[in-house]
């Protein structure tokens, strides 16, 4: 996708009333190229008023880099998984736990108003190591927590949970970090996404990751699929009376834009391919 379709897809999302977008990824340009002009993507967005820009990055060398640019908030993944932590980043725990407490120290001393979150990823599962114990996640979280992060989301890397993992886990991570525990990145690749997501509502989370057109994967996870598709998550939400804020018909219409910037790749939903209930009125719209 060029540079200037990122941009209009962006303007797009932000149109539509989103107010915090993953705009990019401060990675490798060698092993994604896709990325290499995040730092123009990350200028683009901070001069939409009122839109909280957010980036992956890996490790401390990619952070400076995103410092840098100005992101609001860095996302840094650490996979609980070992395998997976080695085939995504390249490294063991504890590298990762050193390079998370660079990421903290760094922005301590000189971005203090920059958010230091981190993707706990493959706390569900993992398609490399198979299952991941409860207990590593929460020795995970718990070591990640005492690096002064601000928050931990766990993340369905893989699409391997289900309702009653949801429900059972997130307060056990809610007993063991805190306030520090965020909210969740939940993927569909097992169908289970929008399920997971009225799971965790039950536990009191109150954030979700989400994907346009239900787009991405984690590259470096086989058989790994993409998000919960934002336009299904937001009807779902407003459909059960929360107000997201959102404008479904203009996030809708915001795939055209995404299509043009990506020809050919499929997008997906049953939002966007049924349209909405006749009569539905969203919460957001009857507020």
């Amino acid at each position: 996708m060029s540079t200037p379709a990122k941009e209009r897809w962006i303007d797009a999302l932000a149109a539509a009333g989103l107010r915090r977008i993953q705009v990019g990824s401060f990675v490798s340009t060698r092993a994604l190229p896709q990325m290499a002009d995040c730092a123009d993507v990350v200028r683009h967005a901070l001069s939409i008023p009122d839109l909280q820009v957010s980036v992956l990055v890996p490790n401390l060398r990619y952070a400076r880099a995103a410092f840098d640019a100005g992101a609001h908030a860095l996302t840094v993944p650490m996979s609980v998984s070992e395998p997976h932590s080695l085939a995504n980043v390249r490294k063991t725990h504890e590298e990762m736990i050193e390079e998370i407490r660079a990421i903290v120290a760094l922005r301590d001393a000189r971005y203090p108003g920059t958010t230091i979150e981190i993707g706990l990823a493959t706390a569900f599962g993992c398609t490399i190591q198979g299952v991941v114990p409860e207990n590593d996640v929460l020795r995970t979280a718990s070591r990640v927590a005492e690096c002064g992060v601000d928050s931990i989301h766990p993340a369905d890397t893989v699409g391997f949970a289900g309702p009653a993992q949801i429900r059972r886990l997130i307060p056990r991570l809610r007993a063991e970090v805190g306030e520090t525990l965020g909210g969740i990145h939940l993927h569909d690749t097992r169908g289970q996404g929008l399920a997971n997501v009225v799971a965790a509502l039950d536990v009191d989370v109150h954030a979700f990751d989400s994907s346009h057109a239900g787009l991405g994967g984690c590259p470096y996870a086989p058989g790994a699929t993409g998000n919960v598709v934002t336009e299904d998550l937001v009807f779902l939400l407003e459909s059960m009376g929360l107000r997201t804020g959102v404008d479904l018909d203009r996030l809708v219409e915001a795939r055209a834009t995404l299509a043009a910037g990506l020809p050919g790749v499929e997008l997906h939903g049953h939002v966007a391919c049924a349209g909405l209930p006749k009569g539905f009125v969203p919460a957001t719209a009857a507020a």
